[in-house]
This record gives C-alpha cells, sequence and structure tokens, in this order.
C-alpha cells in the first residue's frame, strides 16, 4: 500500500506536499492525512488536517448541504461552553500548526481550523481534527452523524479509485 498514491486516488489529484496519513479507516486507508503548512511550491496552507476519506466527505457534504454549519454556528453563539471550547480547538490548531511553519516562511497561513479565525467554516475540517484525536467540539458533534465508515469494499485499490466502491446503506 502506498499511501501517497492512496490520498490522490481518494482526492481525485495529485497531493501539493509530502503529507502523513493520521487516521485510517478500518480496511486500512487514510482517513485524514496531516498537510505542511506550507506546500511544495511555497504556498501557505491554513489547513493541518485534510480530511481524505470519500465515504466521510459524502456524508459531511450532506450535512453541510442541510445547513450543518449555520447550525453549529448558532450552537456556538448559544451554549458558552461549546463556544468556548471552539475557541480553544481553534487556538490550539493554530498553535500546532505555526509551529510547524519554516523560519522566514512569508506567507505564511493563519487561523485556527481550516483558516477560520473563529467559528465555523467547513465541517470536513473539524472533523478532520477531531478524527486525528485532537478535541474539536464540532468534530465530536459531526462524529456520530456519519460514523462508523464502514465500507465493505475498498475505495481505493492499488493507487487508483475501486470502480466497485460505494457508500454503504
Amino acid at each position: 500500500m502506498n499511501d501517497r498514491d492512496d490520498l490522490e486516488a481518494q482526492i481525485g489529484r495529485p497531493i501539493r506536499a509530502e503529507s502523513t496519513v493520521v487516521a485510517r479507516c478500518p480496511l486500512g486507508l487514510p482517513v485524514v492525512a496531516a498537510v505542511p503548512p506550507i506546500l511544495d511550491d511555497g504556498t501557505p496552507f491554513p489547513t493541518r488536517f485534510w480530511l481524505t476519506c470519500p465515504l466521510a466527505s459524502k456524508r459531511i457534504g450532506r450535512l453541510e448541504g442541510a445547513g450543518g454549519v449555520r447550525s453549529m454556528e448558532r450552537h456556538a453563539e448559544t451554549d458558552e461552553a461549546f463556544g468556548a471550547a471552539l475557541e480553544a480547538a481553534h487556538a490550539r490548531y493554530a498553535g500546532e500548526r505555526d509551529a510547524l511553519i519554516p523560519p522566514g516562511a512569508s506567507p505564511a497561513p493563519s487561523g485556527g481550523v481550516a483558516g477560520a479565525r473563529a467559528g465555523v467554516k467547513c465541517l470536513h475540517a473539524h472533523y478532520a481534527d477531531h478524527a486525528a484525536g485532537n478535541q474539536n467540539p464540532v468534530g465530536a458533534l459531526v462524529a456520530p452523524w456519519i460514523e462508523p465508515l464502514d465500507c465493505t469494499i475498498e475505495c481505493v485499490v492499488d493507487g487508483a479509485p475501486n470502480a466497485l466502491w460505494q457508500e454503504p446503506k
């Protein structure tokens, strides 16, 4: 199994920097990759954890399409503890990513989860942060809606998309 080939097959394009798989599905394929804050071409990249799993991406896409980002925003505005936990997740995320920025890199990425300074920008990024093992209140709330990641057929075979893969019912 070649992680680079699998990641590229999952996202449908070449990856833009050497990335490390930090979470895998039960079939052993990547779910989340850690991406460096500066891509190979020098582009700043604020998203530290990238969701690559096609199943998780599809399911989260449906949540976002149904107003999930706005719902999480409202939750953060009305639940003080949730809002504080979200702010802490943004600060932790930014701190961890910023510690990896090479000295003198300019421009450098900024913001917290998915580059957001506050609030919820992308459920995919929050779930990826959570699936990578971090404290993320949005990702933790999203997880029960999309898990288990229960594919019985691999989404990628030998570094190429598997035409037989389909979302489990």
